[in-house]
């Protein structure tokens, strides 16, 4: 492809910003989507742009469909039609047992980790599809070890909305094969980001890098480098794979 397009969603920190910064270096146009942190997402857009590609930050909550199309309409316009897309955003929640949770919570977990992933995939899809005229492209979704763990006593919620991510990605990955769109996912173990302390444990990833076979946490990079190979020329054979990234947890 020419001319490459990616967006990244939840690209402001974490493991977003490290694929967002990498795929600079592979020649990809970043669209760098956030949720609040626009300060966060610019520098992540001016490492893109030192890299010598074109980047627009775009502030949208993916569960809200009217956020999302207006989100889609402006890379449209401004950096042109996608040819890649990392469903990255995505949140956890305090550690609880099932029967400690609410409605409210298991509603703002499947809308940000599930709903958001869809509905960006299926504004992707519309533009990178042959069917719809497009030259084909790549998703990523990312999914967790989670789904193979259950997180029994923590959040078996976001375990079951990561469940769901493995579930699409096969499913999508069949139903546009034919169309020129490559669906994979990756799924990181403990990888040290901040989204654990945003989920009320700041010190998870010490408590439990020692549980990891290779004895350490992961980092954003490591995962990112996954991303960005799923995204590649180099993956052109590969579609509806669930890639682990866990340190052979």
């Amino acid at each position: 492809m020419t001319n490459k397009v990616l967006l990244v969603t939840g690209g402001s920190r974490g493991i977003g910003a490290a694929a967002a910064l990498q795929a600079a270096t592979r020649g990809w146009d970043v669209a760098v989507n956030y949720a609040r942190d626009a300060e966060a997402a610019e520098r992540v857009a001016a490492g893109v742009r030192a890299a010598g590609r074109r980047a627009l930050t775009v502030a949208a909550d993916v569960a809200d469909e009217a956020a999302v199309l207006a989100m889609f309409g402006r890379i449209d316009r401004e950096l042109g039609r996608l040819t890649g897309l990392v469903n990255n955003a995505g949140v956890v929640d305090v550690a609880a047992r099932l029967d400690q949770m609410d409605v409210a919570r298991w509603r703002r977990m499947f809308d940000i980790n599930v709903i958001g992933s869809l509905l960006c995939a299926r504004e992707a899809v519309r533009r990178m599809s042959t069917r719809h005229g497009g030259a084909g492209g790549a998703i990523v979704n990312l999914g967790s070890a989670a789904a193979r763990l259950g997180s029994p006593a923590q959040y078996v919620d976001y375990a079951a909305a990561k469940g769901a991510i493995d579930t699409f990605t096969l499913g999508l990955a069949r139903e546009v094969a034919a169309e020129g769109i490559r669906v994979n996912a990756v799924r990181p173990g403990i990888i040290d980001t901040d989204i654990h302390a945003s989920g009320g444990q700041p010190d998870r990833v010490r408590q439990l890098a020692p549980l990891v076979p290779m004895q350490r946490a992961g980092t954003a990079d490591e995962v990112a480098a996954a991303i960005v190979w799923l995204l590649s020329d180099e993956a052109s054979y590969t579609t509806g794979a669930v890639l682990d990234s866990t340190g052979g947890r």
